[in-house]
């Protein structure tokens, strides 16, 4: 994904991360806000997982936090 090698990547994250002062988040955990806010914005599950990398349905379920406000408009926009 980068051209660059996992420890450039990783000291480029550390270095980030300080300079943002945001404690205890790691570059991993990027990937379970994209994952859900990508089925927020109303992507299916198969192009989800084509973006994400994940073969597993159930392991893509297990990376997806969606935010209750964001159902809750969904279903209000369902019911116009």
């Amino acid at each position: 994904m980068f051209p660059v090698g996992g420890n450039a990547a990783r000291l480029a994250w550390e270095r980030l991360r300080k300079r943002a002062e945001v404690q205890g988040l790691r570059f991993h955990d990027l990937r379970h806000e994209a994952v859900s806010r990508l089925f927020e914005m109303g992507l299916s599950v198969p192009e989800v997982a084509m973006l994400s990398g994940h073969r597993d349905t159930r392991r893509l379920m297990r990376y997806t936090h969606l935010r209750p406000e964001a159902l809750a408009e969904k279903l209000a926009a369902a019911r116009r």
